[in-house]
């Protein structure tokens, strides 16, 4: 079994207050003051989960320099009290960093789920065969 440790607890639940008051910021039409702390909440809490050297790398990383600074200047300009432009610019860098990662979510999602047309719905999404079992 993997032991999580405190800190990384501790980032879980920053990431989450920082998911809800991303969403809550988005649903009260882009409140800019919201959208921003539920930004640095996210990016601190995703230090605390893996780490201060390894989320460096991974924004940092050659083939993601694109992908990030769409990202961290969407947060940049969230700061800047343009809400808008900048969740729109920090969505677009979002899907471009994470999207090695959605084949995988939506696999689990699949199989997850036994719900006979959405399962094969998500997994047609993550590229394998629907299964009929």
């Amino acid at each position: 079994m993997l032991a999580i440790t405190e800190f990384q607890k501790i980032g879980v639940g920053l990431t989450g207050f920082g998911m809800f008051f991303l969403l809550f910021g988005v649903l009260l039409y882009f409140d800019s003051v919201l959208l921003a702390f539920g930004n640095v909440l996210f990016l601190a809490g995703l230090a605390f989960i893996i780490g201060l050297r390894r989320t460096a790398h991974f924004f940092f990383q050659r083939h993601k320099l694109k992908a990030s600074t769409f990202f961290l200047g969407g947060v940049v300009l969230v700061l800047m009290r343009w809400p808008i432009i900048g969740m729109a610019v920090e969505s677009y860098g979002f899907v471009l960093l994470f999207k090695s990662f959605f084949p995988m979510v939506f696999g689990f999602l699949g199989s997850l789920v036994n719900i006979p047309y959405l399962s094969s719905f998500l997994s047609s999404l993550s590229g394998g065969s629907p299964s009929m079992v």
